[in-house]
Order: C-alpha cells, then sequence, then structure tokens
C-alpha cells in the first residue's frame, strides 16, 4: 500500500473515483508498457478517467487507459485503447482477486504517478456509492471547505 503523492509526480488522476466510490484498500502496482506508450505518457497524454481493472488467468490488467500515441513516433507504434498488465506480486493477486468476488466490489485506478523514474498506478478495491451517499459526501466536502476559508481568514 503507498502513501498520497506529490502533484509534481502525478501523471493522471482519476477525481471521479472518489465521488463515485466508497474506498477500501488501496494497492500498487507497475505496468507493463511499450517504450512509445511511456514517451507518451511523460508528453502526459494519458487518461484514467473511463478505465477500469480486471482480474484475468491469476493476472491483473487495466482496460480503458487511453494512451495516445506518441508525437514523435517512427515505423513503431502502439495501440491507444490496449489491455496493460499490471505487476502485482501472487499473493497480493490472491487477495485482490477474493475480495472481488464478493458481491459489489469492484476494483478502480485512482492514480499515475513516477516513482523513482518508473511509472506507477495507484488502484483501490471499491463499492459504488449510492445517489443519498454522494451527497452525503458532496455535503461534508462543502462543510470542510467552509471551515478552511474561516479558519483561513482568522489566521
Amino acid at each position: 500500500m503507498s502513501k498520497n503523492k506529490t502533484n509534481s509526480n502525478n501523471i493522471a488522476t482519476n477525481r471521479k473515483a472518489f465521488y463515485e466510490y466508497d474506498i477500501l484498500n488501496k494497492y500498487e502496482a507497475g505496468l507493463v508498457l511499450k517504450g512509445s506508450e511511456v514517451k507518451s505518457i511523460r508528453e502526459n497524454k494519458v487518461t484514467i478517467k473511463e478505465s477500469y481493472i480486471r482480474v484475468k488467468d491469476n493476472e491483473i490488467f487495466i482496460i480503458g487507459m487511453n494512451i495516445s500515441k506518441y508525437s514523435h513516433e517512427g515505423y513503431s507504434t502502439h495501440d491507444p485503447g490496449r489491455e496493460k498488465k499490471l505487476l502485482v506480486h501472487k499473493y497480493e493477486i490472491k487477495k485482490i482477486k477474493e475480495q472481488v468476488e464478493e458481491r459489489g466490489k469492484t476494483i478502480i485506478p485512482l492514480n499515475l504517478y513516477y516513482k523513482n523514474g518508473k511509472i506507477k498506478i495507484q488502484f483501490a478495491i471499491a463499492t459504488g456509492r449510492k445517489l443519498r451517499d454522494k451527497r452525503n459526501y458532496k455535503k461534508e466536502q462543502d462543510i470542510d471547505r467552509e471551515i478552511d476559508r474561516s479558519m483561513k481568514g482568522k489566521i
């Protein structure tokens, strides 16, 4: 499990994930990428907003992560929408698979970031929120924002 990353290392964030889902467990994984995909990610031409993660044959894949074509591509290129394998330990895959088999749980990507020069992804086991839960979450955010504003004025 990993801590929150600083904005300088952040590549892409799935901001809707925290609104749409209740986050249960967070994990960190590496990605199997092609060279042109890495160069395109370094140009910030990647989105994880519509993507999701699945366990297939004791391997974990991210589906729907769009990495645009590299601007200075030569003869070699990549498919922007291909499934990318996540590099996770076998014992973690087993634990994740057991949790996801429970009804109502899914795996969603949260952040794509650099760590020690490598591209990593943070994903989470989550349950979907009902409409009333989303409203409560929004109210709590508004209250916290108002408290922060009032405290900032007093300092």
